[in-house]
């Protein structure tokens, strides 16, 4: 696949794409700048905004704003003023965490996780909100969640335990989550699995950081392709364009020495590639009841 860089923006740390619908552009954040940004493909125009902290995620919302991700929690966004209105917060009894990646079920309910900021303590948390309810999970906290995803049936939450190199697959009723079991483990050499995306198939892909590539897993769970780019921290991809056979993929140059960014002058730009099976919309996320 023929990977082409549509934004050379230099994010510190990309992250969250997804695809709105209703403008037909692409949404994603710098978690650690503090921005959220916007891509018309179409035209190539491209808009920013700031956020008044670290933001690890933006979502369509069904009252035609979106609900972002903040590391004090979630807040309604309203591109049109840049205004971020608290909704509620998360973790208020856990300062050093921030709230990380996030997908929206068939129901409107957003999944989401939390992370220890530093990447070391066993803090981070999958959680669930829907329509002014935010509850916990029973997944068992790890360091860094990513993810989640669904599957398309809706009966598989696949969450992401970055530091233990494993994509899990577990099933999910409505609010309701069961025993996670391993669905992909990544080796270390190929680097960490970062935030996954479900294709109209139900293949599940999967941005790696440190392993300059995005792959994809079959619905069994086999490899079943590899899209390799000229930076080595990829850290999600998303579906987009009128046949949502556009992969967008958001990448960092967090932790790059001075070496490795003269090596990587494209890190932190957003690519683009084309794919046969396309991916879909996400539901708008359901804010209030």
């Amino acid at each position: 696949m023929t990977v082409r860089n549509v934004w050379s923006l230099g994010a510190t740390l990309g992250e969250g794409p997804v695809w709105d619908a209703r403008d037909a552009a692409l949404w994603f954040v710098d978690i650690k700048q503090h921005r959220v940004h916007r891509f018309d493909p179409a035209g190539g125009e491209t808009r920013s905004f700031d956020a008044p902290g670290q933001v690890g995620w933006v979502l369509p919302a069904a009252d035609g704003g979106f609900l972002a991700g903040l590391q004090t929690g979630l807040h309604r966004f309203d591109p049109k003023s840049g205004a971020f209105t608290l909704l509620t917060a998360v973790e208020p009894d856990r300062p050093g965490n921030r709230l990380n990646d996030a997908t929206v079920a068939a129901d409107g309910a957003v999944w989401f996780g939390s992370m220890d900021d530093g990447e070391t303590d066993v803090t981070g948390q999958v959680y669930r909100f829907h329509a002014g309810t935010l509850t916990t999970s029973t997944i068992p906290p790890v360091v860094i969640t990513n993810g989640p995803a669904v599957s398309p049936d809706g009966g598989t939450l696949y969450h992401v335990d970055t530091l233990g190199h494993t994509i899990h697959a577990v099933p999910v009723d409505g609010a309701t989550t069961g025993t996670p079991r391993p669905f992909a483990t990544i080796d270390a050499a190929d680097g960490y699995p970062d935030g996954v995306t479900v294709d109209a198939e139900g293949g599940v892909w999967v941005g790696l950081w440190g392993g300059w590539s995005a792959r994809r897993y079959a619905p069994d769970g086999t490899l079943d392709r590899i899209v390799r780019f000229p930076v080595a921290n990829i850290t999600k991809v998303a579906f987009g364009g009128d046949d949502l056979r556009t992969g967008f993929a958001t990448s960092a140059s967090k932790g790059l020495s001075d070496e490795d960014r003269a090596a990587q002058p494209e890190a932190g730009s957003l690519f683009a590639f084309d794919v046969d099976v396309p991916g879909r919309v996400l539901p708008l996320a359901r804010i209030e009841g």
